[in-house]
């Protein structure tokens, strides 16, 4: 056998070794699977993982800006009944910084607890004004929660009419952007508290949230199952809540928006329980999007849940009563806020009915600015951008023994909407991409053995072409030789002729000319 018929030989076990198995790799997902599975290890909260330190302490800067709706025309809309007129100023933004405390493994290492602190810090360069000077003139929420107390006793409400009216307590009140955000001592609350010692004196929409937690969370590491990671277990030592109606809506679903499961699916439902509107909800891929290199899924609420009980009936166990179940887009807190009549939305009613649009002016609901979302790396699970937004409001209406109401349609009035958002950062995002390129290089193995194959293969019949194209060669060469001879030995050679010949005296001497013949083989 001849080197050119080894080479090819070679060549062609090598081209057919590396296209068998590379297909039968890529057909097995080998690889794949085995990379898909060391993710759901090392994705786990437990100590020394590689996403324990981050899920305890998250790298990203984290900014919550709140917008307040001024509003103009107090007197109109007190005393004719106008329709209400507001002005949204803002943001106020704050750096966030949160981190978990009191992290302790459960159950045999299954479950980890922990509390979530959450401080604050004034952010001046992100921010349109100074918040101990700027003046907000919006909704007296601590009258109206004390008025809907009161609401079912037409003489005790007729007694505190007249004791607010005393002291110059009216629907509307005055205060800077420090007091309302963290509070002020309320003249009304003061009063009650020397009745009541119970009674908190002070009101504010984040009164006691800077360094403070919600309670406690017990979370589900991921070993287990990884479609647990990170799901809330339970809050405040309860694995159902008791502020509504039914089962389905007291249930704690899914995690804190913290942590979300690797491997993420498109047609998959996440779920969030949130302590600030004291429910869980769900989000649904919307689109595919690319943050810093890093693609990501965009997951939002679609417009089910805040839906009316007419549009989605699963949500009729979020009606406090069957008088107080509200539109769409709307969301009555009351159980967990103590009574008071907060209503919470998204941001200008976004996602909900028209009217509640309608009855403001000043609302412009515009999905760029007003849309919840979170942008997920569905390989990891690693969030790398999100915007939870939400807006508080007050529901208005006449309230027997408070005269000053008495002109006042249902209103659901805007006091405030937060933007709670986050950008992962440079050095995480460089962390997963790293990642990624592992994960990708690994999973995709059997194609680079099965682009070697191809390679390998295209070289084979190259080299098949080459020799059918000598082989060719030389048949044509044999085949021409008695006709077209060119070498020396093909070539009419001088001989002498025999002595008889040479001595011949007619002829004379002379040199004979004859064709040397082959040599036998």
């Amino acid at each position: 056998m001849t080197r050119r018929s080894c080479t090819l030989y070679a060549v062609g076990v090598i081209c057919s070794t590396l296209l068998v198995v590379g297909i039968g790799l890529v057909v097995s997902q080998v690889f794949r699977t085995f990379m898909h599975n060391r993710l759901k290890k090392e994705i786990v909260l437990v100590e020394g993982s590689r996403v324990f330190e981050s899920w305890k302490t998250p790298p990203p800067p984290v900014y919550m800006e709140y917008f307040f709706f001024n509003v103009t025309n107090v007197n109109e809309f007190v005393e004719k009944g106008a329709k209400p007129v507001v002005k949204q100023i803002g943001p106020y933004t704050y750096r966030e910084y949160r981190y978990k405390v009191n992290v302790t493994m459960v159950e045999n290492g299954e479950k980890v607890s922990a509390y979530n602190t959450k401080s604050f810090v004034f952010i001046r360069e992100k921010s349109v004004g100074d918040p101990a000077e700027d003046n907000i003139t919006t909704v007296n929420i601590p009258a109206w929660a004390v008025m809907n107390e009161l609401k079912e006793s037409y003489w005790k409400a007729s007694m505190m009419s007249i004791w607010m009216n005393s002291i110059g307590i009216g629907l509307f009140t005055t205060r800077t952007v420090d007091e309302l955000l963290w509070g002020y001592e309320d003249p009304l609350l003061v009063r009650i508290a020397s009745m009541k010692p119970n009674v908190e004196k002070i009101f504010g929409l984040m009164y006691k949230k800077n360094g403070s937690n919600d309670g406690e969370f017990v979370y589900h590491t991921g070993e287990q199952n990884y479609m647990d990671y990170g799901h809330v277990e339970t809050w405040k030592d309860q694995r159902q809540l008791t502020f509504w109606n039914s089962n389905q809506s007291n249930s704690i679903n899914g995690s804190d928006g913290s942590a979300f499961h690797p491997l993420l699916d498109k047609n998959e439902r996440i779920y969030i329980f949130t302590p600030d509107l004291c429910r869980s909800i769900h989000m649904e891929f919307e689109k595919d999007v690319e943050v810093k290199g890093i693609p990501a899924y965009r997951f939002t609420p679609p417009r089910s849940v805040l839906a009316s009980k007419k549009e989605n009936p699963a949500n009729e166990g979020f009606c406090v009563s069957p008088k107080e179940c509200l539109g769409t887009g709307l969301l009555k807190v009351s159980p967990c806020r103590k009574g008071a009549p907060v209503v919470a939305s998204f941001p200008h009613f976004y996602l909900g009915d028209e009217k509640y649009v309608a009855a403001i002016e000043g609302m412009s609901p515009q999905r760029e600015h007003h849309q919840t979302y979170l942008d997920l790396n569905p390989t990891t699970g690693v969030i790398v951008r999100a915007n939870k937004r939400a807006q508080i409001n007050i529901l208005f209406n006449k309230i027997p023994g408070f005269p000053k109401t008495k002109a006042l349609n249902e209103t659901i009035f805007p006091v405030m909407f937060l933007n709670e958002s986050v950008v992962i950062d440079d050095a995480s995002a460089a962390r997963v991409h790293k990642l990624l390129l592992i994960v990708t290089l690994v999973s995709n193995f059997p194609l680079i053995i099965v682009g070697l194959g191809a390679i390998m293969l295209a070289i084979f019949i190259i080299l098949l072409l080459k020799a059918r194209k000598h082989k060719n060669e030389v048949e044509r060469i044999v085949f021409t030789k008695p006709h077209y001879a060119t070498s020396n030995e093909d070539d009419t050679s001088y001989s002498p002729v025999s002595d008889k010949e040479k001595e011949d005296p007619q002829n004379g001497t002379f040199i004979g000319m004859t064709a040397k013949s082959e040599p036998q083989a």
